[in-house]
This record gives structure tokens, C-alpha cells and sequence, in this order.
């Protein structure tokens, strides 16, 4: 087995863990967390197993959250963060497709990774020595660049439908790819996916808006059923031709989009759906011989609201993402100053640099020359930066008076 080296680890890690070994308990190192570490990744959370029963963790640690407490999980305060500690466990039935029926404590670090669901996530470290406890090949999985499930990928998606969507994801933010066993399991999981909710769907989309290519989680969620499931809606632009200013089909159009749309997560998933009014909108011109897709920006906007209403984005999400679907179709050619001012009311102020990364993305992921089109945006950018410094009234908000001072003059 490896050994890694422990620089990294905070100290409240090492305090939480010589606090257990005083009682005589052990403690390792689990999850995500370690996998990070092997990978060179920055680490956002860390969290500790041990051997303690969830009494014993409370008796140690009498100021911990009891959070998941019927688990066997604690939250523990230290330097001003929180640390998850669970009790090794394994689990018992998941008749519901989300929860184990049951959990049962043990002192088996094997049994406890054995629960988990995939390889490169299964993997412990000794805190002590730094030795690393890999049951399941995970480190060979990693170094192979391959998500592959723990044990029976169909055991593993049964008890938790949300694991084929975490697949997707992880396909993403590692850039790995997919053992064909396990991708092979996910079509037979849909089902116990249905039973998902919409919150952890949403969640799992956001997160992997943060990969370098999100487009990879969904290019798996359309190639295995799961995007058939929870958003039909994007599939029917698979395969469809567009005009002759697109290389790339309506589909691969989003991809590319999203991929190039740099920024948060919440403006990525308004360039995966900048399109979705296409294929409703999508009719053959006699006149240019050329297909056209009249107001798709308007339908796509009608089609999105209660796709975000469905996937439970906040309302303030959605407004968001439902705007910049209608508004993310336009071209400068020369407008007037007048043309402009009436362009920024329609579209907000507050949204313009939004939209100003959504059209860039929008036209590097067309797949043919952008450069004429891009300068184009840029000297847009430059007329509303000139007409915004004229200090010109874009709406009656805007005056230095209102109607109630008119009509005390008046």
C-alpha cells in the first residue's frame, strides 16, 4: 500500500484523531477527501471514521453537532470549521432507493469502505503512519483514469439512486471515464433513480458546473437514460442539423457553449439551455435554403421557466437563467446611441456582463471562425461603456425627479 505524506492535513484533523486514540479509538481518514490528496487536488472538506460508537463520540467530543447522529455522524468544531465524524458502519436494505433500512456500528474499517460507492472513493489513510487503506484497488482506478463502482455496480445503484447521477458528475470533475460494467448498470437503475429528488438533482448539476468540461457528466446523462429522466427536454436536440453558421448539432452546440461559458455555475447552466427553444422553433427557408429558428430565444425562455421550477432552483436561479435564455441572442452592427439605450433597459444592467459571457461562449461554440463576431461584441461593450458614462436615463428610475415632485410643481 502507498503512504502519503500528512503536510496537508489541518490540525484539527490530527487534534480530532488524538483525541479519539486517548480513549482508545482509532481513526482514519476517508472519502473524497483522500482521494484528493492523491490526486494533487485542493481539498474543501475532510472527514474522519473511527471506531467510536456515536455514545462515545459524544462523551468525547461533548460541544460536537449531533447531525446525523442515528448514522453514527457528529460534526465537530474546530478552528473555526466543521468536520464530519462517523462511526464505521455498514448497511442493511434500501427499499426506498435512497436510505439503508438499517445501519449497523462496526470496528472494520474493510466493512466500512465496503458500503461506498465507487473505488477511487473507498480508500482510507492512516493518520499516524500516513498509510493508505485501499481494499478496492482505488489507487489503480485513479491511475488509470477509471470510475469504476465497488463490488456489483447493480448492488451499488440499487441502494442509492443518486449514485448514477454522482457517476456523471465525477466523470466530470475528475475527467475520468466511465468502466464499462459500471456504465453498463446505470440503465437498469433508472427506475430507483426516478425516486431521486428534484434538491439533490439540482445539486448534482451545480456541481458539476465547476469542472473544467461539465459537458462530459452530460454527455453520460444522455447516453445512459439518466438526462431522459430528469430533463427530456435537452435530448431533442440531439442530432439536430442547424444552419450553415453552426458546424455542431443543437446538442453539441450546448456542449460547446457551456464548456466555453466561463463563470459561475448558475450562467453554465443558462448556456446549457441558451438553445432549448430550437427545436420547437426549427423550419426550413425556401427563400435561403437554410433552416431557420424564428423567436427561439423567446420559446426558449417559455420552456425553460418550469424546467428550473421542476429541478427546484431558487427563484432567484431561475429568474436569472430564464432572462438570459431570452435576451442571449443579439448582434452589433453599428446601433445608435438611442438603439443602445434601449437595448440595455430591455436586457438590465445588472445582466450585462452576463450576457456578455454567455455571447462569447455562445459564438467560440459555434465551430467556425468567431473572430468577426467577437469584435463585434467588444466594440458593443465599448458603446455601452460610452453610453453609460453619458449618464443617460434608461428609464423613468433614472430621472432626477419623480412624478410626485412634478405634481407639487405643477
Amino acid at each position: 500500500m502507498t503512504d502519503l505524506p500528512l503536510r496537508d492535513v489541518p490540525r484539527a484533523v490530527f487534534w480530532i484523531c488524538e483525541r479519539l486514540r486517548e480513549r482508545d479509538k482509532r481513526a482514519w481518514i476517508v472519502g473524497g477527501c483522500v482521494r484528493d490528496m492523491l490526486l494533487g487536488r485542493p481539498i474543501a472538506d475532510w472527514d474522519v471514521c473511527t471506531d467510536a460508537t456515536p455514545k462515545e463520540l459524544l462523551s468525547i467530543f461533548p460541544k460536537a453537532i449531533p447531525t446525523g447522529i442515528e448514522h453514527g455522524t457528529v460534526t465537530v468544531v474546530r478552528d473555526h470549521q466543521h468536520f464530519e465524524v462517523t462511526t464505521l458502519r455498514g448497511e442493511e436494505g434500501y427499499s426506498d432507493g435512497r436510505r439503508p433500512d438499517s445501519v449497523y456500528f462496526t470496528d472494520d474499517i474493510d466493512k466500512d469502505l465496503a458500503r461506498r460507492d465507487f473505488t477511487v472513493n473507498a480508500i482510507a489513510l492512516d493518520p499516524v503512519t500516513g498509510h493508505v487503506i485501499d481494499p478496492f484497488h482505488g489507487q489503480d482506478d485513479l491511475a488509470k483514469k477509471v470510475l469504476r463502482a465497488v463490488g456489483d455496480p447493480r448492488e451499488r445503484f440499487a441502494e442509492d439512486g443518486l449514485r448514477v447521477l454522482r457517476a456523471a458528475r465525477f466523470v466530470a470533475t475528475l475527467e475520468i471515464e466511465l468502466d464499462p460494467a459500471t456504465k453498463d448498470a446505470i440503465g437498469g437503475a433508472l427506475d430507483t433513480y426516478k425516486k431521486v429528488s428534484a434538491e439533490r438533482v439540482r445539486e448534482e448539476w451545480v456541481k458539476a458546473m465547476k469542472a473544467r468540461r461539465p459537458s462530459r457528466a452530460f454527455d453520460v446523462m444522455k447516453d445512459t437514460g439518466i438526462l431522459g429522466v430528469s430533463c427530456p427536454e435537452l435530448l431533442l436536440g440531439v442530432g439536430m442539423e442547424q444552419n450553415k453558421w453552426h458546424s455542431y448539432d443543437v446538442w453539441r452546440h450546448a456542449m460547446e457553449c457551456m464548456d466555453a461559458c466561463t463563470g459561475d455555475p448558475i450562467l453554465r447552466v443558462a448556456a446549457l439551455f441558451h438553445d432549448v427553444g430550437k427545436p420547437a422553433t426549427r423550419a426550413f427557408s425556401d427563400k435561403t435554403q437554410d433552416w431557420t429558428f424564428y423567436e427561439h430565444e423567446r420559446v426558449g425562455a417559455e420552456i425553460v421557466y418550469p424546467i428550473c421550477t421542476r429541478l427546484r432552483f431558487s427563484n432567484e436561479e431561475r429568474e436569472r437563467i430564464t432572462h438570459l435564455v431570452r435576451h442571449h441572442l443579439f448582434h452589433y452592427d453599428k446601433w445608435t446611441d438611442a438603439a443602445v439605450r434601449r437595448w440595455i433597459q430591455r436586457v438590465g444592467k445588472e445582466r450585462l456582463l452576463d450576457l456578455y459571457a454567455l455571447n462569447e461562449a455562445d459564438l467560440r461554440a459555434k465551430g467556425r471562425d468567431a473572430e468577426p463576431d467577437l469584435a463585434a461584441l467588444e466594440a458593443l461593450k465599448g458603446h455601452v461603456e460610452r453610453v453609460l458614462e453619458q449618464g443617460a436615463a434608461l428609464s423613468t428610475r433614472d430621472l432626477a425627479v419623480d412624478g410626485h415632485a412634478l405634481m407639487q410643481k405643477l
